[in-house]
């Protein structure tokens, strides 16, 4: 059994609306999750989520794209970038965190992706691997311990952020049953064998919870 201590912090990755059923980039079976994350909450003082948040012309949406289909990909600045249906615009109901999720004492919101001209899938930094977001800052300040990381999607989100949370200099673990995945093209086992290699760890709710 893993003992969470007061200082370890669940990191609770965009749980909205368009990446859960009937939304615009739905995660297969992402509503699953929520009682799961409610309940693993309950174990942790610290809690924080990332919203993805996008404005209407962003450059990750295909629409923004002449000729291009949502998961064609297109060469940007920054790099190969995914190209996606528009979601999670801001002040859209599909931006908007699930209110199904019961975790009242969360203290934080990262808000991600709401430059136009980079995408950004994790917690820390935006696609360009440069532009930080201020959420190591927030939890050096804190002086926290591990980070648990659950929510959607396990293969770009969810990956992208324990791995940048691993290079930032945290110990970082993935329940992964307390999270989904897009799986497009191989992602989700490139995406485990990226975060092995970063050093995240993988367990299960079990393993916490008995």
């Amino acid at each position: 059994m893993i003992e969470i201590t007061p200082r370890d912090v669940l990191v609770v990755v965009d749980m909205q609306y368009d990446f859960l059923p009937g939304g615009s980039l739905a995660v297969a079976g992402g509503d699953e999750i929520v009682p799961l994350i409610n309940t693993l909450a309950k174990k942790f003082a610290n809690v924080v989520f990332t919203q993805d948040w996008h404005p209407a012309d962003h450059i990750s949406f295909a629409s923004q794209h002449d000729g291009k289909s949502p998961f064609e990909t297109v060469d940007l600045p920054y790099g190969i970038q995914v190209l996606w249906p528009d979601h999670c615009m801001w002040n859209t109901h599909g931006a908007e965190l699930s209110a199904d999720l019961d975790i009242p004492h969360g203290q934080l919101v990262i808000r991600k992706g709401y430059n136009r001209l980079i995408d950004s899938y994790s917690g820390f930094q935006e696609a360009d691997r440069e532009t930080l977001t201020g959420l190591a800052g927030y939890l050096n300040e804190r002086d926290v311990g591990r980070l648990y990381i659950v929510g959607l999607a396990t293969d770009y989100c969810v990956g992208w952020t324990a791995i940048d949370g691993a290079a930032a200099g945290f110990d970082v673990t993935v329940i992964e049953d307390a999270t989904r995945a897009i799986d497009n093209a191989g992602s989700l086992a490139r995406a485990w064998v990226d975060m092995a290699e970063a050093g995240v760890e993988r367990v299960m709710s079990k393993d916490i919870l008995g």
